[in-house]
């Protein structure tokens, strides 16, 4: 992972292939809300990054700022982690897909 902002943004940019909309939609769905750690039974640590992803992916580079660039990087981090977990198989419907979507990334792009 880069450390400078610019780099951060590029490869945010690169792992997360899913658009506002489609997170949005993805994040008001039971598949989404199924899947995640869940601290005290509330929202996911997934499912609200997801939230803070449409924030940053609809912000302009100009306003971002040093904690949107660390969120950005940890996107990074955590798609790349993931994705070396791949499952066999069949990925359509697997709770592995589902967190990456909750992240921004459908590995089936």
């Amino acid at each position: 992972m880069s450390g400078d902002g610019a780099g951060v943004e590029a490869e945010f940019g690169e792992v997360v292939n899913m658009t506002p909309k489609e997170l949005e939609r993805w994040l008001d769905s039971d598949e989404s809300r199924s899947v995640g750690q869940k601290d005290g039974g509330g929202e996911s640590t997934g499912h609200a990054s997801g939230r803070r992803i449409i924030e940053l992916l609809r912000a302009r580079s100009s306003d971002l700022t040093d904690d949107d660039r660390a969120h950005m990087n940890k996107v990074v981090g955590y798609v790349h982690r993931h994705l070396a977990q791949r499952p066999s198989g069949d990925i359509e419907h697997t709770k592995w897909r589902y967190s990456l979507m909750n992240w921004g990334h459908d590995p089936l792009k």
